[in-house]
């Protein structure tokens, strides 16, 4: 039943993907983002880590994808739409994507043979008890604070360029128009 749970969980992890690269609309895009993360949140609760699970909806759905969504609601979404979906770096692209792909169905050929290489001897097998979440805290408050709180600086001013990006074009020649009647130079 587990591996039944597995492929449709991967499936619609899959699709949703391929629906966030293949949907015209960035909120469609955005939405189907939410989806395969819940889909992922769900595989992690199969694979019986639960805490993963809960901080990928936290951090990913909650946080990043809020911050998506206000991104593209402030970004002029009907001119980006009316673009080309494919420009000229289309074909590169494609190129670049098959041989991702080559490199993927290989790894995957040659991963039976990877487990065998990386096992280790039969004498050192132990079974190591898991760590308590307690002492992940310590470790991601204590030893990895600095980069937990630059990650968080970056996604506030990819969020202030978002809002500098989006009023650049459309406010400045009202707010030059109100400034030149306010200083009397309106008729």
């Amino acid at each position: 039943m587990e591996h039944e749970f597995f492929l449709l969980l991967a499936t619609v992890a899959v699709g949703t993907g391929l629906m966030v690269v293949v949907a015209k609309n960035p909120i469609h895009s955005a939405l189907s983002l939410v989806a395969c993360f819940v889909q992922i949140a769900a595989l992690f609760v199969l694979l019986g880590s639960p805490f993963l699970a809960v901080i990928q909806i936290f951090v990913y759905v909650g946080a990043v994808m809020v911050l998506f969504l206000f991104v593209i609601m402030m970004l002029d979404v009907r001119k980006e739409a009316r673009t080309r979906f494919l420009g000229r770096g289309a074909v590169p692209s494609l190129v670049v994507l098959g041989a991702l792909a080559a490199e993927i169905l290989f790894l995957l050929l040659q991963s039976g043979r990877l487990h065998e290489m990386m096992a280790p001897a039969r004498g050192e097998l132990q079974a190591a008890a898991p760590a308590p979440i307690s002492d992940l805290s310590l470790v991601l408050f204590r030893d990895f604070l600095l980069p937990f709180e630059v990650a968080s600086v970056i996604l506030l001013v990819a969020l202030i360029g978002a809002v500098v990006l989006a009023r650049g074009e459309g406010t400045e020649p009202q707010l030059a128009a109100k400034k030149d009647v306010n200083q009397g130079g309106g008729r």
